[in-house]
């Protein structure tokens, strides 16, 4: 799964305009039973504070030494623990896992214009790579169309020549769900069990209510209302579950004309037939209706919303991961 969405970036970047120092230390590769996958990141402070986390606690009290090291020599470089090193034992990887972390000064090492402009990539939900030469320590930022299967599949890593790393930044999954219904009350929860942000869309008062969505964000208004505000883009997933044209069409039109990477829509087989004249109506062609998921989820048999929802997560999973 991919990691949750964090603010190192924008802490070092914020550490390093106070005055304070800012190490980013980057898990680069793993093996074995190693803690935390690749891309996961710690910022240091030349004060020794830390936020986040390469091994879940296991290294991280090594790694603020070497990241003082680090900033005081204002060079970059390339940590290993693991159970072949003497040390494995003392910082906790006794269990098998071993971890490559690269530790890196910005202002010394990471240019603090490049650190703000990926900031500001993320901050935009722009996708963007933070791509670094460990032989030569040169840096670039780079966008999907250079590493299109790493973006797609949210994998950091060394490229082939094992000296090229690409930390993959995207921007976080998020699910808008048309139509506060059953099946709706099912599936916000899984969608954030699987690293998802769900925004639930209804103008019905009697459905968009809080006690049915504890703590989640609703809003009491149409689609159209309210996308333009909220954005749709290539780490978006759309799902209309109102059963109303009304409601659910102005969503779908939406979604059509967007770079969403999933749209699925409740309904019969039926359903959807009228749904596709209307859309025909409305000057869609042929190739974008094709791109609904209509009846919405992976035909498994399921009955009751519960299940009915575990089918629509398993396909957005699906629709994600291969494509």
């Amino acid at each position: 799964m991919a990691e949750s969405f964090d603010n190192i970036p924008e802490t070092a970047l914020a550490w390093h305009r106070a005055g304070r120092g800012a190490v980013l230390a980057t898990v680069v590769q793993t093996w074995g039973s190693a803690p935390r996958p690749v891309g996961s990141q710690l910022v240091v402070s030349g004060a020794g504070e830390i936020e986040g986390s390469v091994s879940g606690g296991c290294v991280e009290g090594a790694v603020v030494v070497e990241a003082g090291e680090a900033l005081a020599a204002g060079e970059s470089r390339l940590l290993s623990y693991g159970v072949s090193d003497d040390s494995a034992f003392a910082v906790g990887l006794a269990c098998g896992g071993t971890i490559r972390v690269l530790v890196e000064p910005v202002g010394a090492q990471i240019p603090e214009a490049m650190l703000a402009e990926m900031v500001a990539a993320r901050a935009a939900r722009e996708p963007v790579a933070y791509v670094v030469e460990t032989e030569s320590w040169a840096r670039r930022l780079a966008r999907p169309e250079a590493f299109p299967e790493r973006f797609r599949a949210d994998r950091s890593g060394f490229e082939e020549d094992g000296e090229t790393f690409v930390a993959v930044h995207n921007p976080p999954l998020r699910m808008l769900i048309v139509g506060a219904v059953h099946i709706a009350q099912a599936l916000v929860p899984m969608a954030r069990l699987a690293g998802y942000d769900p925004v639930i869309v209804d103008p019905r008062g009697a459905f968009a209510a809080d006690h049915r969505f504890p703590g989640e964000a609703i809003h009491e208004d149409y689609p159209d209302e309210v996308f333009p505000a909220l954005g749709l883009d290539a780490r978006t997933a759309v799902v209309t579950l109102s059963h109303d044209p009304k409601i659910d069409d102005p969503a779908i039109e939406a979604a059509l004309g967007a770079d969403v990477f999933y749209l699925g829509c409740l309904g019969s087989t039926r359903t959807h037939a009228k749904r596709v004249e209307r859309l025909t109506e409305r000057g869609f062609s042929p190739a974008e209706i094709a791109r609904i998921h209509a009846p919405i989820g992976l035909d498994i048999g399921a009955k009751s919303p519960p299940e009915i929802a575990i089918s629509v997560m398993a396909q957005i999973t699906q629709r994600l991961r291969q494509g």
